[in-house]
């Protein structure tokens, strides 16, 4: 008896080797371009150095590329204050930033940023301590010797002597005139609620007869 092998259609496997073809030229530069990455730094991060060192290194995994405002280092004191000095420089794989000589001691925050060899910028920070200062002491300025200055002896004071007369300054007439005032008000006020009661009284008297004379006569 004879036995066949099965052979399988040749447009299926003509697809998957196309599909596999395009894996293979799409996606396999795309994980052999990955971003370059830091590798070492001096100083080293989460470190603590005596004193300020007088440059900072970055390596990289690969040659990085040299441009203007490609590479940009920054590194602050515990005070937030800047301590580079000039623009970082680019060796390869290596980033050199200079450092300030003068530094307080404590802790040091790195931000460094530099485009990779595929051309895509990278970027990342850390920091480190550092045990000792190196801030020379402001030096004291000898202060001036103070002058004496003459103290103006006070005026004397004009007192009288015995036997002087001193004439008492008149009192104001004001408040006799502001009492003839109060009484003349006080008349005049009294005067017209006189008058408005004689008034009243005239006109009460005289209406009855006026209400008398309106009424009609009987029939």
């Amino acid at each position: 008896m004879k036995t066949t092998a099965r052979r399988l259609p040749a447009a299926p496997v003509a697809l998957a080797a196309a599909f596999l073809t395009a894996f293979l030229v799409l996606f396999a530069p795309l994980s052999a371009s990955a971003h370059d990455s830091l590798l070492a730094s001096s100083p080293e991060a989460d470190s603590t150095v005596d004193t300020l060192p007088a440059e900072l290194t970055l390596t990289f995994s690969a040659k990085l590329i040299d441009e203007t405002g490609a590479t940009e280092v920054v590194v602050t004191d515990p005070s937030g204050n800047s301590v580079t000095e000039g623009a970082a420089t680019v060796e390869g794989a290596i980033v050199t930033q200079q450092l300030a000589t003068e530094a307080p001691a404590g802790a040091y925050h790195v931000i460094w940023k530099v485009v990779s060899s595929d051309g895509h910028p990278t970027s990342g920070e850390f920091d480190f301590t550092v045990a000792n200062s190196t801030e020379t002491a402001p030096t004291a300025e000898p202060s001036a010797e103070p002058t004496e200055t003459a103290t103006a002896a006070p005026a004397p004071v004009a007192t009288a002597g015995p036997g002087t007369d001193v004439t008492p300054a008149p009192e104001s007439d004001d408040s006799s005139a502001s009492t003839t005032l109060i009484w003349v008000l006080a008349i005049v006020g009294a005067l017209v609620i006189l008058g408005i009661i004689v008034w009243l009284v005239v006109r009460g008297r005289r209406d009855p007869a006026s209400t008398d004379s309106d009424l009609p006569s009987e029939r």
